[in-house]
């Protein structure tokens, strides 16, 4: 823990990192709040999204050549349909991409026409699955979703798929891990020793590692920080981050490298790998801005390592040790407006890969992201990290601040449009923000997350509509109200169906998260909620829904406790690096694997309006009990 500190680290340049991958549409946001928080404080800060920049180099003409190279190296005998398509038409594909990419981006909306009459871009097997929407007459397979003046939704379809088909043609010729949205996810998530991560990161670098590396220095000689933080909200964005903090320490080991984020929050508290601090010197736990404040203070002399806050060093005999000196948060009211400045608002690409209006919300759209409030209100969910800071430690900031927040921003962006990206927004909070835009006359669109509880009444749901609320998400998760009790999610069915409703007839469109394979969930429990769901979206009170799989976390009541919901925890292997995950025997024995396959089937098809008047049992495959829920449950419900 000795460090050496220079005249440089006084009034360091503090860079912030987006690794590789998040999303491709926007910025996620850690960076933006940082940034904002840092310059508030004096701090001389900045940005980058190599995430959105990695992909654009590998779609320019020399990535989109080398990748033509790799297809070209292969054996014939590994070539797929995928490669073959791409290798054939690869001359289209480099005539086209910047044209496209140019589209995606908002800067050429006229090439739509060209787009959507199907003659402009080359067509791989991503385009096949256009083929489950043509009509028995042989009409527009589109025209249901898009109409006659959806050209440029129809053109953002196309131009998603064939982005889609390169994609694949990366993964399979240059980097099997490779996604749009996540990178190497495997290496990282839930793997209780660094030995996986170490070797890929001492392997040779893949195409895709070497732009990285290249695009890393780059920002670095650009920004020239003494002090670069790596933000990681997810397991798919890890690889990256070691790979980017492995060029920046091979380029100039002085410049101090920082991990942290909601992958490190969750997976690496018990961290004791010392491994990791050859790419990182400090890894911070939850909310960044005490832990970086006390960070920067002991860097310039102003504080001893004994001082830091919820950080881990490497200390001078080698061993991990995690540094926590107690100090307050700051106040969410005092943590600053968050900044895009730096970030290349202009080159983000809106996708449309879900043609569910709710769905292309988190794909389609530059949506500047706002927290109403740190942490959960609720807080009793027994599948969630309740015992974790990000849901545990409540703080809600003014309706005044948070109007303040979005009058900069949109100054700031020339945006309107507000991603409120809470775990779960307060319904006061909610009352008093479209309150206080409408009593400012401030006009945006915004959506979030929120609990499907009473507290929003018609009336409630109307006036968050008159402010500009066009969709909001929520948890129904396993829709059966002996598994919401158990869950302690503190809503039943009939009540989501009166709430969902409400927003429905207000113009607001609603998404479910949905879940299966909760303990103790049986095969008719199954049947059961996906009957509830097929009815809640019959009576048009919700428009999307996802099913996940439920994930027993050790943070978790469930994880915690596990005896109260019936089922007996595996044991962990000896953890050293990620813990967060654990796997559990339920006696019920229910084949969730199986069942879930045909669950986001009928899902899928409910979204675009198909199969909604079949039994439910038509999407399973096996043989499965008749649903107990009443034919009309959800349209009683309504009154």
């Amino acid at each position: 823990m000795t460090a050496t500190h220079s005249p440089d680290f006084v009034r360091p340049r503090v860079l912030s990192v987006i690794p590789p991958m998040t999303q491709l549409n926007t910025p996620y946001p850690s960076t933006a709040y940082l940034t904002g928080f840092l310059r508030a404080q004096g701090i001389d800060a900045v940005q980058e999204d190599l995430a959105l920049a990695l992909v654009l180099d590998l779609l320019s003409a020399d990535g989109l050549r080398a990748v033509r190279d790799a297809v070209a190296d292969l054996p014939e005998h590994e070539r797929t349909p995928s490669l073959t398509s791409f290798a054939v038409q690869f001359d289209r594909y480099a005539a086209t991409m910047a044209a496209t990419l140019g589209f995606l981006q908002g800067r050429d909306p006229t090439l739509a026409h060209r787009i959507a009459s199907r003659g402009f871009l080359p067509e791989g097997p991503r385009f096949e699955s256009l083929d489950i929407y043509i009509d028995e007459d042989g009409g527009d397979p589109l025209g249901w979703a898009f109409g006659a003046l959806g050209v440029q939704d129809r053109a953002r379809h196309f131009a998603t798929l064939y982005l889609n088909d390169v994609a694949d043609a990366i993964r399979l010729a240059v980097d099997h891990r490779f996604e749009f949205v996540r990178y190497a996810e495997s290496l990282a998530q839930s793997q209780p020793t660094f030995d996986p991560l170490a070797r890929a990161l001492a392997a040779p670098p893949t195409l895709i590692d070497g732009a990285l590396q290249r695009l890393a220095l780059a920002a670095i000689e650009r920004h020239a920080p003494r002090i670069v933080l790596l933000s990681v909200p997810f397991p798919g964005a890890v690889y990256a981050a070691f790979r980017i903090a492995q060029a920046i320490k091979a380029h100039d080991a002085s410049i101090v490298t920082v991990l942290g984020g909601g992958y490190v929050n969750t997976e690496l508290r018990e961290l004791a790998e010392p491994r990791v601090f050859d790419f990182f010197d400090y890894v911070t736990l939850d909310a960044g801005e005490r832990p970086l404040l006390a960070l920067l203070d002991h860097l310039a002399g102003r504080r001893s390592a004994q001082r830091l806050v919820r950080t881990f060093v490497r200390n001078d005999s080698g061993a991990v040790q995690c540094v926590n000196f107690v100090e307050p948060d700051i106040a969410f009211d005092d943590v600053g407006t968050p900044t895009w400045d730096g970030l290349p608002l202009d080159r983000y690409l809106s996708l449309l890969d879900m043609l569910n209006p709710m769905h292309r919300l988190w794909s389609d759209g530059r949506w500047n992201k706002l927290t109403v409030a740190h942490g959960c209100y609720w807080k009793k969910c027994s599948f969630c990290d309740v015992s974790l800071d990000y849901i545990s430690r409540y703080d809600a900031a003014s309706a005044t601040t948070l109007v303040d927040r979005v009058q900069a921003i949109v100054a700031e962006t020339g945006q309107t449009g507000f991603h409120l990206v809470d775990e779960a927004a307060p319904p006061k909070s909610l009352r008093a923000f479209a309150a206080e835009l409408k009593r400012r006359d401030v006009s945006i669109s915004w959506w979030g997350n929120i609990r499907f509880e009473k507290s929003f009444t018609p009336e409630l749901c109307l006036e968050l509509a008159d402010s500009g609320c066009i969709a909001i998400s929520g948890g129904l998760e396993v829709a059966s109200d002996r598994l919401l009790k158990l869950m302690k999610k503190g809503v039943s069915v009939d009540q989501v169906a009166r709430v969902t409703k409400g927003f429905a007839d207000a113009g607001i469109l609603v998404h479910a998260y949905l879940m299966y394979g909760f303990p103790t969930q049986t095969v008719q429990d199954t049947v059961d909620a996906l009957e509830y769901v097929r009815q809640l979206f019959a009576a048009g009170c919700i428009q999307s829904g996802f099913f996940h799989r439920f994930v027993c976390t050790v943070h978790s009541p469930v994880g915690l406790n596990p005896e109260e919901y019936g089922v007996t925890l595996l044991p962990l292997p000896p953890v050293t690096f990620a813990k967060n995950d654990v796997g559990f025997v339920d006696p019920v024995g229910t084949d969730h694997d199986a069942l879930g396959v045909a669950l986001n089937k009928a899902l899928y098809n409910y979204m675009h309006g198909i199969g909604l008047d079949e039994d439910v049992r038509s999407w399973f495959p096996d043989r499965t009990p008749k649903a107990r829920v009443p034919r009309h449950f959800i349209e009683r419900a309504l009154g």
